[in-house]
Formats: structure tokens, C-alpha cells, sequence
């Protein structure tokens, strides 16, 4: 699910304390409800509700999602000529022809090398959600 990290405050307020008046006042449910409103207004007064905002989407976004090739190539071909650029850095991501690739060192020499290292999409196509 996909989160709006630039909610309205004062929407969200809203629904809170009309959540609220369904529990009975003191109830655990009614504390739990107050202490997330409060601690949003507070974010709010104290002007660091952007702050929040992004600790927001942190918060909700895949770590997959931070996972990024540094370059994309069409052929093997391509990212071999820009390998042998001299360009590339160890630990590099890139993605040639669909798939991903990590910048490694050779073993016996100097310079580097591709090692096939898969990409999230990649991942999930080997490993769809709920085909445990």
C-alpha cells in the first residue's frame, strides 16, 4: 500500500477524534487515540512537520524501493565499453539489458568485472508475493 506522506494534518486530526467519540472516555483505545493526536499537533506547533513528512515516507517505502542502478545499459556490449572507460567504481549497480549487475573487482588482476547481482523487480518475478 501506498502512503500519502502529505496527508492533511488537520483531516487526520478530524478522523482521529471522530474514532475517539466510539470508545468510551479513559479507555485504553480513547489514551492510545489522544497520545497519536497530541503527538501530531505537537509535530505540528513545534513547525517540523515536514521532518515528520519524510520520516513518513521513510517509514512506509520498501527498502527495495532505495535500491537504484547507477547506470543503465541496452547490451552487454555498451557496458563493457563504458567499464573499460575507466568510469566505473567498485560496488557500482547497473542494469544491462534488463538485468542487474555489481561492479567488482577482478580476482587476479587489476581492474574490474560485472558479477550478476539480481534487482528487486527481478526478485519478485523469481519470487512472487504469497508463493511462499
Amino acid at each position: 500500500m501506498i502512503y500519502n506522506k502529505d496527508f492533511d494534518v488537520d483531516s487526520v486530526l478530524e478522523i482521529l477524534r471522530a474514532i475517539d467519540e466510539k470508545y468510551q472516555e479513559g479507555s485504553p483505545e480513547d489514551e492510545a487515540i489522544r497520545i497519536a493526536a497530541v503527538a501530531l499537533f505537537y509535530v505540528r506547533e513545534i513547525q517540523k512537520i515536514d521532518d515528520y513528512r519524510e520520516f513518513f515516507r521513510k517509514f512506509y517505502t520498501p527498502a527495495a524501493d532505495y535500491i537504484v542502478p547507477s547506470h543503465e545499459f541496452a547490451t552487454r556490449e555498451e557496458a563493457d565499453e563504458w567499464l573499460a572507460s575507466g568510469n566505473a567504481n567498485e560496488g557500482e549497480l547497473v542494469k544491462i539489458a534488463g538485468e542487474g549487475f555489481r561492479v567488482i573487482p577482478l580476482r587476479d588482476a587489476k581492474g574490474l568485472r560485472f558479477r550478476p547481482t539480481p534487482l528487486p523487480e527481478e526478485l519478485d518475478k523469481m519470487n512472487p508475493p504469497g508463493s511462499e
